[in-house]
């Protein structure tokens, strides 16, 4: 891989990693409302179950949907029904009615199974296999995969710590509703490229 191939490469990985989108948001929601330690198993399952997701791209997953495009048009629906269940669930999680005390930030598996139903994990993990690995062999995606990693997990981990930080304004119930139901709103906005 050239300099300036592997400089676009890095570059693209934060821009895509660190831009608004379902991942993101629900980090900020989990940040507010479970605090950044418990939010950890959260930015981990984003972090590597998006470079796993690379690497099975990388390996011809990607093959499948040249294939089958009937296939593209299941995980489309599928994935806009889970992130709008996701955004009722955020939309719910600071209920002042003691339903918080109950509630648990996502767990790692979670997180990581879910980068299979995120749209823009998938044009993210798309990109980054198509554009960024001319020829090169799985050992490029493997670069890939690694560029993504180490990017990934510190800019959604600042995601997380906004959210925190945010917690002290939502210490009261009804901003903490009102943030987590506007967070659910802006997930759900973002799939309007999804379906548009």
């Amino acid at each position: 891989m050239t300099p300036e191939l592997f400089t676009g490469l890095v570059l693209f990985a934060f821009v895509s990693s660190i831009t608004p989108g379902p991942n993101n948001l629900m980090l900020m929601a989990s940040g507010a409302n479970f605090g950044f330690r418990r939010s950890v198993p959260h930015m981990l399952g984003v972090a590597i179950g998006f470079v796993v997701m690379v690497l099975a791209m990388g390996a011809g997953v990607a093959g499948l949907f040249q294939a089958f495009p009937v296939a593209r048009d299941i995980l489309r629906v599928v994935s806009v029904v889970y992130l709008l269940w996701l955004a009722w669930k955020i939309a719910n999680a600071g209920a002042p009615d003691g339903a918080r005390a109950k509630s648990r930030p996502m767990t790692f598996l979670q997180v990581a199974a879910f980068q299979w139903v995120n749209p823009k994990a998938w044009a993210m993990a798309l990109t980054g296999v198509t554009a960024y690995t001319p020829a090169g062999g799985f050992g490029m995606v493997l670069l890939v995969g690694l560029v993504f990693g180490l990017v990934n997990l510190p800019s959604v981990g600042s995601w997380t710590v906004a959210g925190q930080q945010m917690a002290r304004l939502l210490a009261q119930p009804r901003r903490l509703v009102m943030f987590n139901r506007a967070m659910a709103l802006l997930l759900v906005l973002s799939l309007y490229p999804v379906v548009a």
